[in-house]
């Protein structure tokens, strides 16, 4: 089921009715989301339920058993086994026919002949997500740093939580476990704040990034024929089609919580306006950056083995990440990469500058220095989204050259694309730096209750001009 599908505009607001029906009724209400959870996951393929029900029962009973024991060896053989289940079905999945492949060919480069054959395995969705959220409850019991979870109704709607369950945010048992367990009443202030989140992260998604997604596929399909001025455009496009579809899943899923009163951690901050590439990863997809510096980062010794220690852990959390995004060398390539970039700032110690605050605080426009720092990490950024985006490492390369080319300084126009994604990022770009200090965007929309209430029914206008075909959110592959 699409967020911005017509069954989710059917589904929400019946959820909303029956849950808050049982104001106050805890245990019938956590019931209720984890039923509504599963319909809503089951309504690709009901299939799918099986791996995500195995999942939460496997890390269900390793905490029970890791709350009766304190002897080491067993502690660590529970835990062993939620590595090896939830790892194990994400291997098979998403990366048998990835190792595989390259087993073969491997094979093939010492002239042995290979017949490894490929399974025809379609990709659950979420997947990848609701692997992370279970294995981070069973890491943080393990670590004695979360209580075990008794009832399992609770813990199993943390798992199958229908806003965040297919592309996250990534929760963590810590913050969405206890929320289940307490007490909800319906919060009207918090529930507006959740339809602006909803309305604006619909604006990204459908009226920004689907935009662009046409415009990126031609420019991507055609890229040997065309300028390099219209390549570097389509790089431009990608940046903010991935962003539009990833983070306006993010706000919708943030903004529909909200509706339920469970408040799920921020996932973006306007990573565009990052001012170094550091600043980026802390903006960009931050459920991700977290759990991988906290779950893998931190354990292999963080920044505390010294200078190549470090540069190592630096590399491997990066290329785990690319790893994570996809089976595919484009993905590694990727978070390599961003490592590559994130790597002189880690030396020269300025990985931390711009740690606090958000550019041009408290004023209108950035100085020129912060302007000009916010373009270069934002082309390079850029730049690094061609190997998310090609199909392979070839495709790649190719792309990229054609961008480095004396037809950068020639018109992007093309008769085959319109100037639409254009205008509408003319609209969007200065909304979002009118908003970056807020949290929820339209929360700064500081204007007369009158015009505010007409710039929402502009925005929803516009969100149902552009809705035409569904287009499923970039994030449900991974």
């Amino acid at each position: 089921m699409l967020f911005n599908s017509v069954e989710f505009l059917i589904f929400l607001p019946l959820a909303f009715l029956v849950y808050w029906t049982l104001n106050s009724k805890t245990k019938a209400q956590n019931l209720f989301a984890l039923s509504a959870s599963y319909l809503f996951y089951g309504w690709w393929d009901w299939r799918f339920l099986g791996l995500i029900f195995i999942s939460s029962l496997c890390d269900y009973l390793v905490g029970r058993g890791l709350e009766s024991t304190d002897k080491g060896l067993q502690r660590k053989i529970l835990l062993g086994l939620s590595l090896a289940l939830n790892l194990g079905l994400l291997g098979i999945f998403k990366y048998y026919n990835f190792f595989a492949s390259e087993f073969a060919s491997l094979l093939d480069s010492f002239g042995f002949q290979a017949n490894i054959s490929s399974l025809n395995l379609i990709l659950p969705v979420g997947i990848s997500f609701y692997t992370f959220q279970t294995l981070s409850y069973s890491i943080d019991v393990y670590r004695k740093q979360i209580p075990t979870c008794k009832d399992h109704i609770s813990f199993f709607a943390y798992v199958a939580y229908f806003p965040q369950l297919v592309a996250g945010p990534i929760e963590r048992a810590g913050n969405l476990i206890p929320q289940f367990q307490n007490e909800r009443k319906f919060n009207s202030a918090e529930s507006i704040k959740g339809l602006k989140q909803i309305l604006w992260g619909l604006v990204k998604k459908v009226v920004i990034a689907d935009s662009c997604a046409g415009h990126v596929d031609y420019i991507f399909s055609n890229y040997e024929t065309l300028p390099a001025s219209l390549l570097l455009l389509g790089a431009v496009y990608f940046a903010f089609q991935i962003y539009g579809d990833f983070s306006g899943y993010s706000d919708i899923a943030i903004g529909t919580s909200r509706l339920f009163g469970i408040r799920l951690m921020r996932n973006f901050a306007y990573p565009y306006f990052s001012r170094d590439i550091a600043e980026f990863w802390r903006r960009w997809h931050i459920s991700l950056s977290t759990w991988f510096r906290d779950y893998v980062y931190i354990p292999l010794g963080g920044s505390r083995l010294g200078k190549y220690g470090s540069i190592r852990n630096i590399f491997i959390i990066f290329l785990v990440s690319g790893f994570w995004h996809g089976a595919n060398w484009t993905f590694i390539v990727w978070g390599g990469l961003n490592a590559a970039y994130f790597l002189p700032l880690f030396l020269l110690d300025l990985n931390r500058k711009n740690s606090t605050g958000i550019a041009a605080q408290g004023r209108i426009l950035p100085g020129l220095k912060e302007g000009t720092q916010i373009l270069f990490t934002f082309i390079v950024t850029c730049l690094a989204w061609v190997f998310f985006r090609a199909e392979n490492l070839g495709h790649s390369f190719e792309y990229l050259n054609g961008i480095f080319d004396m037809s950068l300084f020639s018109s992007p126009g093309n008769p085959n694309l319109s100037l639409t994604p254009i205008y509408l990022l003319l609209f969007f770009i200065p909304l979002e730096w009118y908003f970056r200090e807020h949290e929820v965007s339209l929360e700064g929309l500081k204007l007369h209750r009158v015009v505010r209430w007409m710039a929402y029914y502009v925005l929803i206008y516009l969100i149902i001009q552009f809705s035409g075909d569904q287009v499923d959110f970039i994030y449900f592959q991974f």
